[in-house]
């Protein structure tokens, strides 16, 4: 997938350097993964669900739009406590999908269930990420889908009013969320569904666990027990409270700077059981010089200034490839990254726009088909452009910690996940959070 050309105005934002090392205590918005996964399935409940702590962004509120279009009852007005109502689904409608995967993957399946037309579409990058083996998916399950491209936005779904379901088939080696749609919606569906991946290995399966789990929260029946096979049973689903975590893709950034500082920074309010993958970024982070502790205050990362390089498979965590490939560029040994090779479909094709990116910062690198191979070297400043992809912005934000001069053309694209990023991140660099 080619890199998009920016069609909107750009908002200029030098990354703060640090002086000192970073010590912080933060509250960090909710998870968007959990967020998206409780509106839809409190969407297609048989009572009220609340969502505590949710994550307001761009991508949220526009799920919480499409589902409202469809007939659900969403009071969203309170940032800590979101109220949904389900109600029957219904036609003519349009959902904007902005530029979330969630949202372009997690509500065709629901529109299926709605009686009448729904029509998809969002920004011009949103047509370029993979949907083919979801369309394909649900018209095997008897969903009556039309789009004039082949396998992407913009789309139709000619909702029936009820899904037949059944067994299918797919490839989801480009995204986890092509299986997870089907599955969050499968429990409404007259047979529930199977669904039997075939390809490569699934990317982000800790994301397809947590779909799993909040079916089970909500009263599903699920078993996942067969590798790559997933069985849904027809069924009810309970309205229920949603506590919704915070977000751990969007709190690397931050514990990244711990380790390139020196610092200590603690992220509040991280539950003892997370549905994310904590260890996964525990073994991470530590290996990379870092020191992550849980304790009833939070979630803790401690540095020593010093980071080292590792050579690692993030195809379980993908989201923190662009985070860790900036620390990886101020670490004092070689890294290689491999197994993501799917995040050239994500908001960018985020391989090739780290590679051009860290380049033009004078970073010694090379992109290989699944991931990159770093070799640090002392870095300049300059433009980084960040494709309006939140994580690129997240990436230009780590560098500028030890690099000054970093200029990210565009940083309001961190509103994607989270608008309070700049504010929060500043406030942390001088101390003032």
């Amino acid at each position: 997938m080619g890199i998009p050309t920016a069609t909107r105005p750009l908002r200029p934002w030098t990354a703060p350097t640090a002086s000192d090392p970073v010590v912080a205590t933060l509250r960090l918005p909710g998870s968007k993964s959990m967020t998206a996964r409780a509106l839809v399935l409190s969407a297609l409940a048989s009572g009220p669900s609340t969502l505590a702590g949710p994550l307001r962004a761009r991508d949220t509120e526009l799920m919480a739009g499409g589902l409202r279009a469809l007939g659900a009852h969403m009071s969203i007005a309170d940032d800590d406590r979101w109220l949904v109502r389900p109600h029957p689904l219904a036609g003519p409608a349009h959902v904007d999908v902005g530029l979330a995967g969630t949202i372009m993957r997690f509500v065709p399946p629901v529109a299926g269930l709605a009686d009448g037309r729904v029509t998809f579409d969002g920004d011009p990058q949103a047509r370029t990420r993979p949907l083919g083996p979801l369309i394909g998916a649900l018209r095997t399950l008897g969903v009556r889908v039309e789009t004039p491209t082949t396998g992407s936005l913009p789309l139709t779904v000619f909702g029936a009013g009820r899904v037949a379901g059944g067994e299918v088939v797919i490839d989801a080696s480009a995204s986890s969320q092509l299986v997870s749609g089907l599955l969050l919606a499968a429990p409404r569906f007259d047979r529930g569904v199977v669904v039997r991946h075939v390809g490569p290995p699934v990317p982000s399966a800790p994301h397809l666990r947590m779909t799993v789990q909040m079916l089970r929260a909500a009263g599903a029946a699920v078993d996942d027990s067969v590798p790559d096979v997933w069985v849904v049973e027809p069924g009810p689903l309970s309205g229920r409270g949603w506590e919704i975590e915070p977000d751990l893709s969007g709190a690397v950034p931050f514990f990244a700077a711990a380790l390139v500082t020196g610092g200590e920074v603690t992220l509040r309010g991280w539950p003892r059981s997370s549905a994310q993958p904590v260890e996964q970024l525990r073994a991470l982070l530590s290996r990379m010089g870092g020191e992550v502790t849980l304790t009833t205050t939070g979630l803790t990362v401690r540095g020593t200034g010093t980071v080292h390089g590792i050579d690692a498979d993030l195809s379980d965590v993908s989201e923190l490839t662009p985070a860790l490939t900036a620390l990886a560029m101020l670490a004092d040994s070689p890294s290689r990254f491999t197994g993501v090779a799917h995040i050239r479909g994500h908001e960018t094709d985020r391989i090739a726009a780290l590679a051009r990116e860290f380049a033009g910062l004078g970073a010694d690198l090379t992109e290989s088909a699944d991931g990159l191979e770093i070799r640090p070297r002392p870095l300049r400043g300059g433009t980084f452009r960040t494709y309006h992809d939140h994580r690129m912005a997240h990436a230009a934000a780590v560098t500028g910690l030890a690099v000054p001069g970093v200029e990210l053309d565009d940083v309001s694209c961190t509103s994607k996940t989270m608008p309070e990023f700049p504010a929060l991140w500043s406030a942390m660099v001088t101390g003032k959070s």
